[in-house]
């Protein structure tokens, strides 16, 4: 698990940032802080990082500024124009010159890495269901992993057949239109990736799922095609398919 951050509201120092951040913790003492946005601080990496760093497009920050500013990069298929604008898992990436798609999603090693998709696959993206609660009228309103809401309108508040979707379910999600194109339940059978803790990154089929108190902390067996099991809580565990991935989640050798 990624240790906490304490310190300025406004400033980050490089020592203390989140240790997946592929920048140098020596030599300068600031780092870029991600600015409040669809994702956290211990869970994001800001797009000013991503273009210098991980990517290498700049070599300094105020080239990665200028960069941004002429409207080359988009997140999600909007255009962001923010250098402190927090980059997290699942989200699509598109670099409008070379008409790239990257996806961010788990590493075993680096926490996450960027990966190249294609065009149809970068028109929609997985969210997991991180709240569940009803609104006015009856209707269900849903809260994805990456601060989207999405309203579900239902005829029959006591029956709402509508909305068949659980917390930590994932849903196939089109965007930037936020269409629901399809449901993934969290359920013994399904396919599942470890997006957190010391097997992050590992892909196989939820086998158990043995509950004591609160549902995240639930411990969830895992097994791989090649038969190897390991064990994890179930907030770590993101759905995401039946037989086989709804998305590419590493390059093809």
């Amino acid at each position: 698990m990624v240790r906490k951050i304490k310190g300025s509201l406004r400033h980050l120092r490089r020592a203390t940032s989140p240790p997946f951040w592929p920048i140098k913790r020596k030599g300068y003492v600031w780092a870029v802080k991600p600015r409040p946005g669809p994702h956290t601080l211990l869970s994001s990496i800001p797009l000013g990082v991503v273009i210098r760093d991980m990517l290498g497009y700049t070599l300094t920050m105020r080239e990665t500024r200028k960069v941004l500013a002429e409207r080359k990069i988009m997140v999600d298929g909007r255009i962001v124009t923010d250098h402190k604008f927090p980059v997290g898992l699942m989200d699509v990436l598109y670099i409008i010159p070379e008409d790239r798609y990257l996806r961010l999603v788990p590493h075993p090693v680096k926490q996450m890495s960027f990966i190249d998709i294609d065009k149809e696959e970068a028109s929609f993206k997985p969210v997991r269901i991180k709240r569940k609660y009803t609104v006015r009228g009856g209707h269900i309103q849903l809260t994805f992993h990456d601060g989207r809401t999405h309203l579900i309108r239902v005829k029959n508040p006591f029956k709402p057949v509508e909305a068949p979707y659980k917390t930590y379910d994932t849903v196939k999600l089109r965007i930037p239109k936020q269409e629901i194109l399809e449901h993934i339940p969290f359920e013994i059978g399904k396919l599942a990736v470890v997006i957190d803790g010391a097997n992050v990154g590992f892909i196989g089929k939820i086998k158990s799922i043995n509950q004591v108190f609160k549902k995240r902390n639930a411990l969830v067996e895992l097994e791989d095609a090649d038969g190897n099991v390991v064990r994890t809580i179930l907030e770590y565990v993101f759905p995401i398919g039946d037989d086989k991935p709804v998305i590419k989640l590493f390059e093809e050798v």
